[in-house]
């Protein structure tokens, strides 16, 4: 490691615990006692401890399930997974369970096939990590993963209005990410009854992404959206090439010729102090801001040199703790 690259480690480290320990998993390859005892800080101090105080005493944040965005219990607990916060963290587990009540009803509920049926895939997505990251035992969530197989377009993704639009044959690139970081986080813990089946369908949906070059029409070589190639950070619902990039990091996939336009511009973006900045942030309510928008982003730098130790090196956390 260059003094550069020391420096830029170095300011990593001066942030949040939500980074420094993923900074220590991911890139410094910490014995795993360290980053995990760092991690533990994420529910008492900065950023996670700041939004668990948020909570109100009916478990929900912000006044409501899923909106107002952003402050709503699904997207605040969303950030609390990407922080790391621990996962039997009890105030995260009843919101967590507040949101499958509202989504599916209360378990028993006979009901429930029909509230699965008609709730945007997307949401079932996200019900489903957060439910499997926080560790919840519960029917309701148990019928997730198959359900999501289920719905899984002839094309390998996922499309939220498929409950609305019968007629839908093409997948929503939001939706498809959305669904896959429900289906990793299932994945990660393993011994699944349907692990076999659930890695092929995440398989199918990387390659959907890959066909499109993350970014591209299929008929016409254009971007589809400019929105996509921005450096956003938190993502929310969104999709955009970095996020989709590090799902693939992630998933410790191949290494795809497919994905070097991507990766190029992911290059270009870097800053001369070698950080990445925060390009754009969606509009809404917050309650602080983690970073500045404009400025250099310990999120954006951390999940850039993460992506880019995989496509350099063919490493990636999961093939570690496969090893």
């Amino acid at each position: 490691m260059n003094l550069y690259q020391e420096q830029v480690m170095e300011w990593l480290m001066e942030g949040d615990p939500a980074i420094r320990w993923q900074v220590m998993r991911d890139l410094s390859h910490a014995p795993e006692a360290e980053w995990q005892a760092e991690r533990q800080k994420t529910a008492t101090e900065g950023w996670g401890a700041a939004f668990l105080s948020h909570q109100a005493e009916d478990g929900i944040w912000g006044g409501g399930v899923y909106s107002p965005k952003w402050i709503s219990s699904t997207y605040t607990l969303l950030t609390l997974v990407e922080i790391g916060l621990p996962q039997y963290h009890p105030a995260a587990q009843r919101g967590t369970e507040v949101i499958l009540d509202h989504f599916f009803g209360l378990p028993g509920d006979p009901k429930f096939p029909l509230h699965l049926e008609r709730l945007d895939i997307c949401l079932t997505g996200m019900a489903l990590q957060l439910g499997t990251y926080f560790q919840l035992s519960d029917p309701r969530l148990e019928a997730l993963p198959g359900y999501l197989l289920k719905t899984q377009l002839a094309d390998g993704g996922w499309n939220c209005r498929l409950g609305r639009d019968k007629d839908v044959h093409h997948s929503s690139f939001h939706t498809t990410l959305n669904v896959l970081e429900g289906i990793r986080q299932v994945l990660e813990l393993g011994d699944h009854p349907l692990q076999a089946e659930l890695r092929a369908a995440e398989g199918r949906a990387l390659e959907l992404l890959l066909q499109h070059g993350l970014f591209r029409s299929s008929r016409t070589g254009e971007v589809i959206s400019d929105h996509f190639l921005r450096l956003t950070h938190p993502c929310r619902w969104f999709y955009t090439i970095f996020r989709a990039l590090d799902t693939f990091q992630r998933a410790g996939a191949a290494r795809d010729s497919r994905l070097q336009e991507s990766i190029t511009i992911l290059e270009e973006r870097q800053l001369k102090d070698g950080t990445w900045p925060a390009q754009y942030r969606h509009a809404g309510l917050r309650y602080f801001d983690m970073e500045k928008t404009g400025k250099p982003s310990r999120w954006n730098t951390l999940r850039a040199l993460r992506v880019l130790r995989w496509w350099e090196k063919g490493w990636s956390f999961q093939e570690q703790k496969s090893g």
